[in-house]
């Protein structure tokens, strides 16, 4: 095994340790305010982050904060690891991430000044490519945006999107492409992964094709659109079938009878139904990257922290938010992805 990996796999372990369980989740999100919320999680792992956090506070900055923290992290655990394929792929959410941003900003008609404060370009300067970001973001509509992005891998899935936006008007559709392009990333990197990196890898890769296609149901995109957002990976058959079932509740009934049958709701209209599916999808993701940690200085231990430390800042995130909006703590801790 190589040293990288061994010594990736201990990091993981040390920040494992510092994840906020369910009781610290709680404590923040009973604050009163925003200013209380930055005052309990500076006394938190993620006190650096809000060094330069400047008030008045809001739950957009408190968000961009940590995906910075959470950017360093991921590049010092990847750098850790001596450029493993799999890590490498997973980075590139960051870029994914603020495309999206960047892009319904622009379609919806945000000012620069707000797209700005959703973007955290922190993760583009590690890599060395603020530059691509930077210049979708300085264009002046949407149009130029995705033109300024046709050279970049992302360009091909950002013009399809843009079409289909133009057709349909739903702003989501950013969102399936970019993504596309990422869980393509990681369909690749995991047939040249070992076995137990592998195996919690293709959880995303399975996740992301099964919501593309129930999505696009909801959505009322046709057969070949849909084939256009799937990725190529292990299990085809089920997802053609997914295809061509004629609604949400028909392409779920394929899933039942899969090793994903227990994540489908018994009931619901469409949107109950995909909402459920992909709530029950991702506490499974969790737990099985919390199981991760019984295999001992191995890259999936790597690929679990990083899981893992993105759905804490998502929460966070979700977190900040629902305090902004005076949503009740025990609203907010349902939406959170967290131990049982």
């Amino acid at each position: 095994m190589a040293s990288g990996i061994v010594f990736a796999s201990v990091k993981s372990y040390s920040k494992r340790g510092k994840l906020l369980g369910r009781a610290r989740m709680q404590t923040l999100a009973e604050s009163r305010d925003l200013d209380e919320l930055v005052t309990r999680i500076r006394n938190t792992d993620y006190s650096g982050a809000l060094s330069d956090l400047q008030k008045p506070y809001t739950s957009d900055g408190i968000e961009s904060a940590i995906r910075g923290r959470l950017a360093e992290t991921h590049h010092n655990i990847a750098k850790t690891a001596g450029g493993a394929g799999l890590l490498e792929a997973y980075y590139m959410r960051f870029a994914v991430t603020n495309l999206k941003q960047i892009l319904r900003g622009k379609a919806l008609g945000r000012d620069q000044a707000e797209i700005e404060r959703r973007v955290n370009l922190r993760a583009e300067e590690l890599a060395g490519r603020r530059d691509v970001a930077a210049r979708a973001m300085a264009a002046g509509s949407l149009e130029e945006a995705v033109s300024s992005l046709s050279q970049a891998e992302f360009g091909a899935e950002v013009s399809k999107a843009a079409a289909l936006y133009g057709e349909g008007g739903n702003v989501q559709v950013f969102d399936a492409h970019l993504d596309r392009v990422l869980y393509t990333r990681v369909a690749k990197a995991v047939r040249s992964t070992g076995s137990d990196a592998a195996k919690l890898a293709s959880m995303d890769v399975d996740f992301y094709n099964m919501m593309a296609v129930v999505r696009s149901k909801l959505w009322g995109l046709d057969e070949e659109q849909v084939r256009g957002l799937v990725v190529k990976a292990p299990g085809g058959a089920l997802l053609d079938r997914m295809i061509a079932a004629g609604g949400v509740r028909e392409a779920l009934a394929e899933v039942s009878s899969t090793r994903y049958g227990p994540m489908v709701p018994e009931s619901g209209d469409d949107l109950d139904l995909v909402a459920g599916f992909e709530r029950s999808f991702e506490a499974a993701m969790y737990a099985a990257s919390r199981r991760a940690f019984t295999k001992m200085l191995n890259l999936v231990t790597t690929v679990a922290i990083t899981k893992l430390t993105a759905y804490e800042a998502r929460n966070i995130a979700a977190v900040a938010y629902a305090v902004e909006q005076g949503i009740p703590a025990p609203d907010t801790m349902k939406k959170l992805v967290l131990e049982p």
